[in-house]
This record gives structure tokens, C-alpha cells and sequence, in this order.
């Protein structure tokens, strides 16, 4: 059952009821709560927003570009990804300051076709993929009469402590360096992740074991048994825990941007999972300023959608109409026949397939980070996906 697309849908909802009216930096306003939570059981499914048709390859490659420590948006926009345009652009024209300027597009063609125009013009400061790759500090073994800086890589660390130490409280990534927002095109709205790993139960290995919702005992096994079942799980290299990631975030764009982070944060979960062969667990974002612009109103609305008319799901149903034709027993046709009962009525969630296709993620002798190198946006597919239409809105600088 999905469960997700009506948390979404209920927390727009909670927008325009409970939503108070804000200015904002870009000048389109908005109406914005404060302190919510979106949570996901992967078991039930990739979250994948089925109420409106997403763009799946944008977000991997968005994902991608902070794993590859890239904060230019040159891969960005040669992998058709353009929601860092805008950023850019704008960074861009202040450099100017009313001298001539090329338009949007012309700047989007010399990103792509000038390499030294994009290495100038394309860079957003040290935003995600520094901070996540590269957050620079001192460096504690330089003399003491010198001043040295070296990296930290969060996120190889992240694996490595996962590997190491499973249960640690300080599996964490952040991404708000205080001592660098200023350098920054923007600074992080998702500021922050932390995961947390459990022990799986015999009885939950034993289901990844078959592929069956049958415990150990349906399946006809008895206690003596149980060390037999542990070996050849073991021998099966069947994953012995569950890993769970929670994002936290300071401002939520909720129609555009939301959708973005909790797909992007559960393929992040998903591919953390797999390099250290745990299983994908609970999904949880934290949401502060979690708010809808003034022009994302109604297309909010329409995503919410509303009750169908009896005529409006007769149509759907072919017009087939039950013997007797009393409504009651036209609303029981329908429902047994399964029409949908809203315009927006969730689809069921889709799977995340083809991580097993290429040799190197198993390829012991290379890092996380030498992977996700390798790793282009058309790796990671979505099986069975379904949604409605896409709703377009406009993307507030």
C-alpha cells in the first residue's frame, strides 16, 4: 500500500490550512509551517511520488553530483539536469553588474561548449558536494610554525564506520559549514543526514534467505535446526542488519523540492545499503521551514486532487452500469471493480532495479567513492513505475 504519496499529499494539505504568510529572498512569498516529518518503511516500496509523473534521471544525477564531491553545474547540464541553472545564472550576472549579459539559454550553450566558461561561470561555491567530499580543516600533523589544511571525506568515512562500527551514534554527514555559507550560491537546505543500523532477527534473514513472508517455523524448520539455517545464510552472504537514514532540513520547498529530497535521500539509502550489504530500513526526513510559494498554490491543489462524481467514475468504468443501476449498487461495482474514487488517486510504489548489473559494485579492491565515479544517471532504473501527469510550476530563485 503506499503510504507515502498521501503523507505528501495530507502535509500540502496542512500548508494551505495551518500555513501562516511569509516574505521570503526571492520575493514570491510564501505560506509555511513549521516542524514537520515525513517517514517511509522501504519495505513498502521506493519512494517515488506516483501523484505526479517525476524526473526520475534528474534526481539520480543530482545525487551522483554530490557523491562525485562536484559542485559546477557543467555535469549537471550535460546529463540534462537543470535545476541548478537559475543559481548559476544569477551568480553570474552579479559578476557583471549591468554590463552585457547573454540570456538563459545562451549561458546554458557556453556551459556546455566552453570548458573554460563553465569552469568560471559554472562553479556554485562550496556547497553539498565539497562539504560532503571535501570539508577542509587543519591539518593536525603540519608543524606548528606552518598552516596546512587537508579533507575530510564524510562520506567515505560513512562506510567505512558502518563497516567498522555499526552501532556507532555518530554515523553522520553534515553539510552546514558555517565558516563557508558565504561562499555559497545558497546554503544548504537539507543540512544534514544520519544513519542508524539494527541486528535483523533470524526470522528476517530467513525471509531474505526464501524471498517468502514465511517464518522459520512456517517453513517447516524447528530450533534444532536454526545453527543448519544460520550457515546457509552466512554462506549466502545474507545481509545480518538493517540500516535506516533520517535527513534534517531547514527549508522545505514542498511542492518541487520536497519530492526531490525524499526520492534522492532514499536512493542515497539504497546505495549505501548496498556497499555495505545491509538492508534499506526506515526513510525519515525532519522538516523545518516547510513551506509552498504564492505561485505554487494551485498546482498544489491540483496534486491534492478531489472526490470524483458518480458520472466522472462511471466514465472511467466504460459506462458499464450494474444490474438494478441503484447507485449503491453502482458505487459497490465500482469499488469492486477498482475505479478510483479521486482525480489523484496514488499509484503503488515502484522498485529500484538493475544495482546488480555492473561487476564493480562488488569489486572488493575498489573504494565507495571509486563506484560512484564509475556511475552514470542511467544505472539505476525504477521497475513498475506509474503516476499521474506532471504538474508544472515555477522554480523560485
Amino acid at each position: 500500500m503506499n503510504k507515502l504519496d498521501k503523507q505528501y499529499t495530507d502535509l500540502l494539505q496542512d500548508i494551505l490550512d495551518n500555513g501562516v504568510r511569509k516574505g521570503d529572498r526571492t520575493g514570491t512569498g510564501t505560506i509555511s509551517v513549521f516542524g514537520r516529518q515525513i517517514r517511509h518503511d522501504m519495505k513498502d516500496g521506493f519512494p517515488l511520488l506516483t501523484t505526479k509523473k517525476m524526473p526520475w534521471k534528474v534526481i539520480v544525477t543530482e545525487l551522483l553530483w554530490f557523491l562525485r564531491g562536484d559542485t559546477n553545474i557543467k555535469y549537471l547540464v550535460d546529463n540534462g539536469c537543470n535545476i541548478w541553472n537559475g543559481d548559476a545564472f544569477s551568480n553570474y550576472l552579479k559578476t557583471y553588474k549591468g554590463n552585457y549579459q547573454m540570456g538563459m539559454e545562451e549561458f546554458v550553450e557556453a556551459i556546455k561548449t566552453n570548458d573554460e566558461f563553465a569552469k568560471r561561470y559554472g562553479e556554485l561555491g562550496p556547497i553539498y558536494g565539497k562539504q560532503w567530499r571535501k570539508w577542509e580543516t587543519e591539518d593536525p600533523d603540519a608543524p606548528s610554525y606552518e598552516h596546512y589544511t587537508m579533507n575530510i571525506d564524510q562520506i567515505q568515512n560513512l562506510i567505512n564506520d558502518l563497516k567498522t562500527n555499526p552501532d556507532s551514534r555518530r554515523l553522520m554527514v553534515n553539510a552546514w559549514n558555517v565558516g563557508e555559507l558565504d561562499q555559497m550560491v545558497l546554503p544548504p537546505c537539507h543540512y544534514g543526514f544520519q544513519v542508524y543500523t539494527r541486528t535483523l532477527s533470524f526470522d528476517e534473514r530467513y525471509k531474505l534467505y526464501t524471498g517468502s513472508d514465511k517464518t522459520w517455523e512456517e517453513g517447516g524448520g524447528n530450533s534444532y535446526g536454526k545453527i543448519t539455517g544460520l550457515d546457509m545464510m552466512d554462506d549466502d552472504n545474507v545481509p545480518t542488519r538493517a540500516i535506516s537514514l533520517m535527513w534534517n532540513q531547514r527549508s522545505v520547498d514542498t511542492f518541487l523540492g520536497l519530492p526531490f529530497n525524499i526520492a534522492s535521500y532514499g536512493l542515497l539509502l539504497e546505495i549505501i545499503a548496498k556497499e555495505v550489504n545491509m538492508v534499506p530500513d526506515q526513510l525519515i526526513g525532519n522538516l523545518g521551514d516547510t513551506h509552498l510559494y504564492s505561485n505554487h498554490i494551485d498546482a498544489a491543489k491540483e496534486q491534492i486532487g478531489r472526490d470524483l462524481t458518480l458520472e466522472e467514475r462511471f466514465k472511467l468504468a466504460g459506462n458499464q452500469y450494474p444490474p438494478g443501476g441503484l447507485p449503491n449498487q453502482a458505487i459497490y461495482f465500482m469499488d469492486e471493480k477498482g475505479i478510483p474514487k479521486r482525480t489523484r488517486e496514488p499509484f503503488a510504489l515502484p522498485t529500484l532495479a538493475c544495482l546488480d548489473e555492473y561487476w564493480y559494485l562488488n569489486d572488493t579492491d575498489l573504494t565507495f567513492i571509486q563506484k560512484m565515479e564509475k556511475f552514470r544517471p542511467d544505472f539505476f532504473k525504477v521497475g513498475n513505475y506509474q503516476s499521474h501527469p506532471t504538474i508544472k510550476a515555477p522554480l523560485s530563485n
